[in-house]
């Protein structure tokens, strides 16, 4: 890929975050604050300290995980949605590991992240298998498959599960996990971010450089000439659907480990379904999922002290992410309010339809 070809493809993402910024603040100029003002909240209770600076990164560790479940699954032309059920199942099995197992923190830890992916990818091998085998389209069954993740995991910590944290009273929640099952940080660092940026740059490896990365493109882009090759469709839609939902479950689990110090439902609320935003404004490129998490994990971040300066509610930022994800699938509408030419934008827009016709 050359130089102009990589930077038009940055065009997009750019152009969709000033617009969506640029309607956000339309929004808040109308409800009578100043858009300056919330905004310059915004930015230093995101970035202004080192403390926000590990807010920030905290927020994004999830979006980061949640992204590269959504834009690999998109590589073989499958579209999963079932990303916060994957994330719920990850986070509980994390911190049932986490309570349950006395173990050295060398093994605790990474123990506790594979358990979660794992228990996330039998939710996401199971639709691709439903949709190999049976032709159930992937949108559907992850999506009905996100009301099983979560009705499931609230029974293993309600008040008759057997996870329930028998000190929580009427809490639905698991015990706090051990010492040794805790992602530590770096001063303000948190080390599960370090842990999303090296899934990240794995993803792409995979992708890029990988046989199973070759054949799972090959498969996203045209199935039927994929079988011709001697590649088994069944097998790769399985094994991507897995992989997605893996990493959406170690997203999860990071969130346990490294934030909550146990597993409530509640805490989880909304994450999984952030990833799509995330893997679009990407472009589905892994690598590009890093920066892309961490806008809106600052965005997240900041929003307590917009409030704080402002009368802006921080559901503004729920609207600004909307507008994001708005222009980035909607590549014509920049075109027109900007007036740019049609190859002015370098639009993935087949690929990321292939996986709902495929």
């Amino acid at each position: 890929m050359g130089d102009a070809s990589w930077l038009r493809q940055l065009v997009l993402p750019a152009l969709a975050v000033v617009l969506g910024l640029f309607a956000g603040a339309l929004l808040i100029l109308i409800s009578g604050d100043n858009p300056l003002t919330a905004y310059g909240g915004l930015l230093e209770g995101a970035l202004g300290s080192w403390e926000g600076v590990g807010r920030t990164l905290d927020k994004a560790t999830p979006l980061v995980m949640g992204g590269l479940a959504v834009a690999f699954a998109f590589k073989a032309g499958l579209f999963n949605i079932g990303g916060q059920g994957q994330l719920l199942l990850g986070a509980a099995f994390a911190g049932w590991v986490g309570y349950f197992f006395d173990l050295p923190a060398i093994i605790h830890i990474p123990f506790a992240l594979i358990v979660g992916g794992l228990a996330a990818s039998v939710l996401g091998a199971t639709a691709g298998l439903l949709k190999a085998t049976r032709g159930t389209h992937e949108v559907i069954s992850t999506i009905m498959l996100n009301f099983v993740a979560a009705n499931f995991t609230e029974w293993l910590v309600s008040r008759d599960g057997p996870w329930n944290d028998p000190d929580g009273g009427a809490l639905a929640r698991t015990p706090e996990i051990l010492p040794s099952a805790e992602l530590p940080r770096i001063g303000d660092l948190p080390v599960g971010f370090l842990v999303a940026v090296a899934a990240a740059a794995l993803m792409w490896w995979v992708v890029r450089k990988s046989t199973l990365g070759f054949e799972i493109q090959t498969v996203g882009a045209n199935p039927r000439a994929a079988k011709y090759a001697g590649i088994s469709v069944t097998r790769i839609t399985v094994v991507a659907m897995g992989i997605s939902a893996f990493l959406a479950g170690v997203g999860g689990a990071i969130q346990t480990l490294g934030v909550n110090g146990r597993f409530e439902p509640g805490f989880n609320t909304g994450l999984g379904f952030d990833g799509i935003t995330i893997a679009l404004l990407a472009r589905t490129n892994s690598l590009a999922v890093v920066p892309a998490a961490l806008l809106i994990g600052a965005l997240d971040a900041g929003s307590t002290l917009m409030q704080s300066r402002t009368d802006v509610e921080p559901e503004i930022i729920s609207v600004i992410q909307a507008f994001i994800l708005f222009f980035v699938a909607a590549p014509s509408a920049v075109r027109w309010l900007l007036r740019l030419r049609a190859d002015a934008i370098e639009s993935d827009d087949m690929q990321l339809a292939s996986g709902w016709g495929a």
